[in-house]
């Protein structure tokens, strides 16, 4: 007997070992066949430590440099599909082993969410939104939209915690705890609000080309337009610039998305650096604030292309002399004319339109002004005479609200800005934890996001 055991022990599957022949296992798996070897290729590198103790951690600075060049914005099955692709061409290659999940929390759930939360919205209206909201009403509205989608995470990461998340993401999660009709109705939900959102973010982008970056490129122009004229050579910019940048992007899409997918860390950097930059305007603003002047009659803005300098009259060798505002109210340059009646009660005034938040103009605007379409865009705490039985005339020399705004409409326009959650979760299959990366993850982005849009 002690013989035999041993010999048992001299050597694996020898002809004097006990049991069935069978060499001991090598891999986790049952199967001792040369399957298991190809499985076991999925434990290559991964700790099996019971402990965190027992780890083999490497150097955390390499790892995160090394984890930012390897930055892939694709979900899960994309780089898969693009490999069969290009493989179609060519001979068949040999079967690769599966590769084990290598994505943590920042490089799989994190940054995805926070580069995909970052939209249009917080760059063009976001301002806006303040303006007319107030600044209580601006924090109520992303306190509200923030807390909605950070239920929302909440709810999701009970779901992940529940159980093994393998591929398949938010769809896999709804499906196994909703049942599959009400995942394939999120899926449709899902599905068109990303196309409203590719068609928001395409008008976002040409506003910001013709309005702010390239007016010249305009086919239709907007000089010299107020009010419909200006609203409709607008849209058809935006119609045909539309047209193209969608043909460009469906053409993206055709040709593959890895080539974009390379630039994804640099399109990260470049919206985390805009947002750096609107702090460090702010700060700016407050030490020395820029030169930009607005004029007011009474308490009405005027519109800057109305005049050259912001007074009625001025002074030149000894002889008063009209300006140009004079003779937009006014029927002729003579100081005998007959003007308009606000124009001759009320006194002209410049302020400056970015004052810096030193200038008390956060305490002005704490409350909402909430405006009707055409009416006239005036100045709080400065005075005006004004006959409310007169007729209004001259009104295209004002500033007038181009919309009719509202709180439940500020939310609406606001609300896009808070979305884009899921693209952690959609990533489940890269991910080395799921049950742990998605919760920590998109609940973080969510955090620093609602953060920057409360402070912004």
């Amino acid at each position: 007997m002690l013989n035999n055991m041993t010999d048992g022990d001299e050597g694996e599957g020898g002809p004097n070992s006990q049991g069935d022949g069978n060499p001991k296992e090598s891999s986790p798996f049952i199967n001792s066949s040369a399957a298991s070897d190809v499985k076991s290729q999925q434990y290559d590198g991964k700790n099996m430590a019971l402990f965190e103790e027992e780890m083999d951690t490497s150097p955390m600075v390499s790892s995160l440099l090394s984890s930012l060049a390897n930055y892939s914005n694709l979900p899960t099955g994309s780089k898969e599909h693009e490999e069969a692709e290009n493989n179609e061409e060519g001979a068949r290659p040999s079967k690769k082993p599966v590769k084990a999940p290598q994505l943590g929390t920042l490089m799989g759930v994190y940054l995805p969410c926070i580069q995909n939360i970052f939209g249009v919205i917080l760059f063009l209206r976001m301002t806006w939104m303040v303006g007319i909201g107030g600044v209580f009403g601006a924090f109520i509205i992303v306190f509200m939209c923030c807390s909605t989608t950070m239920l929302t995470a909440i709810s999701m990461s009970a779901i992940a915690t529940n159980g093994v998340v393998p591929a398949g993401g938010s769809y896999y999660m709804i499906s196994r705890s909703l049942g599959p009709e009400f995942g394939g109705a999120v899926g449709i939900c899902f599905y068109l609000g990303t196309t409203f959102a590719g068609a928001m973010y395409i008008l976002g982008c040409i506003e910001i080309l013709l309005i702010y970056i390239i007016p010249q490129a305009a086919i239709f122009k907007l000089e010299g337009l107020e009010g419909p004229e200006a609203e409709i050579a607008l849209l058809n910019n935006m119609r045909v610039y539309g047209t193209i940048v969608l043909s460009l992007m469906a053409l993206v899409v055709f040709v593959g998305v890895k080539y974009v997918n390379k630039l994804a860390l640099v399109f990260l950097a470049c919206v985390i650096l805009s947002i750096l930059a609107v702090y460090a305007g702010v700060i700016k603003t407050a030490i020395d604030p820029p030169v930009f002047p607005v004029c007011l009659l009474g308490n009405r803005t005027v519109v800057s292309k109305g005049y050259d300098i912001c007074a009625k009259v001025i002074e030149i060798d000894n002889e008063t002399v009209t300006t140009k505002l004079w003779r937009s109210f006014c029927d002729s340059e003579y100081l005998n004319a007959t003007c308009d009646e606000y124009f001759t009660n009320n006194n002209v005034t410049e302020i400056q339109g970015i004052p810096g938040v030193t200038s008390g103009i956060l305490a002005e605007n704490l409350f909402g002004n909430y405006l009707e379409k055409g009416m006239f865009l005036e100045k709080r705490g400065i005075a005006s005479d004004v006959d409310p039985d007169s007729p209004i005339s001259s009104a295209s020399r004002y500033v007038l609200a181009d919309i009719t705004s509202f709180f439940t409409l500020l939310v609406g326009i606001y609300f896009p800005s808070v979305t884009g959650i899921m693209a952690g979760s959609n990533r489940s299959g890269d991910l080395r934890d799921a049950q742990k990366s998605i919760p920590i993850g998109t609940i973080a982005a969510i955090s620093t996001t609602s953060t920057v849009c409360i402070l912004h």
